[in-house]
């Protein structure tokens, strides 16, 4: 099947009808690839003209890893990043890695926005409910004044933590959940200045031989291609001598493969 992100933004009506046609002929919707405006248009047009939520259709229509994918794909990026956030927290320690990686890749307009709509979507705070999922004290710190050198050390400790995976670590869960929005911010600022190219460790990880992590590929995928993977996508073929679409294509198969490949631009 042919498969591609489109550059030419397609009327908004003219995809939906496109995508009615192949929910209902073959049950597929993989080559239906919008940008974030065109994406949030095409779900209303949808529900509108079939009276339908696109988001249950394409539930029942797809499965595995590419129900996964697409479905984090329609969202607005901000949206996805709350959602991400808050399956994240449901899981607890084990998977604040995403929480860690969602605030260093994300700059401080960009963070607060993902706030704003996971208070809107769940109805409480982040930060509350970072809280309630660690263990020992919690303190909220409301002020203002940065210690640069602290930033700097903590971004070393999580950069640490990632890379030996160890996401329980006791510095790491003090960090989350004791410091400022303004200390946090300078840390996770430090992180991206000292350890931007960190993101190639998760797809290195996502695509080991021991088997592929889907949930962390198809994340970081997903998250970055309007954002950063041309960049990405060259720093992963430096460290590791191959080509994240040919990793990708190695590890990978059927329409879930092929979406992941349409969004790395192959």
């Amino acid at each position: 099947m042919d498969i591609s992100v489109c550059c030419v933004p397609t009327p908004p009506m003219k995809t939906v009808d496109l995508l009615r046609e192949r929910l209902r002929s073959r049950g597929e919707a993989n080559d239906v690839t919008e940008d974030a405006t065109q994406r949030k248009q095409i779900r209303l047009a949808y529900e509108d003209l079939y009276k339908e939520d696109l988001l249950k259709r394409l539930e029942s229509e797809l499965s595995g890893d590419f129900e996964k994918a697409v479905f984090r794909w329609i969202f607005d990026p901000i949206e996805r990043q709350a959602i991400l956030a808050n399956v994240a927290v449901k899981k607890g320690i084990e998977d604040y890695r995403v929480i860690v990686e969602i605030s260093c890749v994300s700059s401080p307009a960009e963070l607060l926005a993902v706030k704003q709509a996971y208070h809107a979507r769940f109805k409480r705070s982040l930060e509350e409910d970072v809280a309630s999922h660690t263990t020992g004290d919690f303190r909220k710190i409301d002020g203002k004044e940065i210690d640069t050198k602290l930033a700097s050390s903590e971004a070393k400790i999580l950069h640490h933590a990632i890379v030996e995976k160890a996401f329980n670590h006791d510095e790491i869960i003090r960090i989350l959940s004791t410091r400022s929005k303004a200390q946090l911010i300078a840390t996770f600022n430090c992180y991206k200045d000292e350890f931007g190219a960190s993101i190639n460790k998760i797809l290195r990880n996502a695509l080991n031989k021991q088997g592929t992590d889907e949930d962390g590929l198809t994340r970081v995928i997903v998250t970055r291609a309007e954002k950063d993977l041309k960049v990405i996508k060259e720093i992963y073929h430096k460290r590791n001598n191959v080509t994240l679409d040919h990793a990708v294509a190695k590890e990978t198969s059927g329409d879930y493969k092929a979406f992941l490949l349409a969004l790395i631009g192959n």
